[in-house]
């Protein structure tokens, strides 16, 4: 009778990266996992993800935020969902359908997320510091429901004015340039990506917020809530690109 043998173990496990989600950007990490556990090859094309209800233990979310997050990346064209008996979600094969980071597109892409970190998380904290005039004040709102209001097509722009004009009402004529040319870069990635729902309600949510500590004069708020925010765009670009 020929042997038996045990099969070999996997080098890598495919649950490695999918560890659990901080709660404040939970959409966003989430994709961050999924994408880089394929990118990586932790699950192979043609490989079917973990069931649903043991996907959201291992990441620690809500079955409507992995919901969420799998319906995205189906519509990027990264997982495949299959109904009936033996369905589930399924890395999609290798595509030229599937969007890929161009050669060079990330250099330097934690340098660049590091410096925006810097520049907009501390200039959050001093525009809720600094004196506000009533022009001022109408201007940032005005900026805000914008951001709430851009259609899919004119999001980025309206995205770009409203963190732009927290680094303008500091007064510093050296931040604004600093912050345009990070945002120019960062811009250049997130076209790159797809501009996904969820994310962008988010992302509502949390401007509000900013804007709302900044109105207030609450610097230590505001410095939290552009943090937050901040984390939220580089999970997903570390998901998509790194």
């Amino acid at each position: 009778m020929a042997e038996e043998h045990e099969p070999a173990p996997a080098v890598l496990s495919a649950g490695l990266l999918l560890t659990p989600a901080k709660p404040a950007n939970a959409y966003e990490e989430t994709m961050q996992r999924l994408l880089q556990s394929i990118r990586l090859g932790l699950i192979a094309p043609g490989e079917r993800l973990p069931p649903e209800r043991e996907l959201a233990q291992l990441l620690q979310v809500s079955r409507a935020t992995l919901r969420e997050a799998l319906g995205s990346l189906a519509d990027a064209g990264w997982i495949v969902v299959r109904r009936g008996r033996y369905g589930g979600a399924f890395a999609a094969e290798a595509s030229e359908d599937v969007p890929r980071a161009a050669p060079g597109a990330v250099d330097g892409l934690e340098d660049l997320l590091a410096l925006r970190a810097v520049l907009e998380v501390g200039g959050a904290g001093r525009a809720a510091a600094s004196e506000l005039s009533a022009t001022d004040r109408e201007r940032l709102w005005q900026a805000y429901e914008d951001c709430r209001s851009a259609t899919a097509s004119g999001y980025r722009v309206a995205d770009s004015r409203l963190h732009l004009l927290v680094a303008e009402l500091i007064g510093s004529a050296t931040l604004v340039p600093l912050v345009a040319d990070v945002r120019l870069r960062l811009n250049e990635l997130l076209d790159g990506i797809p501009l996904l729902a969820p994310n962008i309600a988010h992302s509502d949510e949390q401007h509000r917020a900013i804007v709302g500590a900044i109105l207030r004069g609450n610097a230590e708020e505001a410095r939290a809530a552009m943090a937050e925010h901040l984390e939220g765009t580089e999970a997903l670009l570390r998901g998509f690109y790194a």
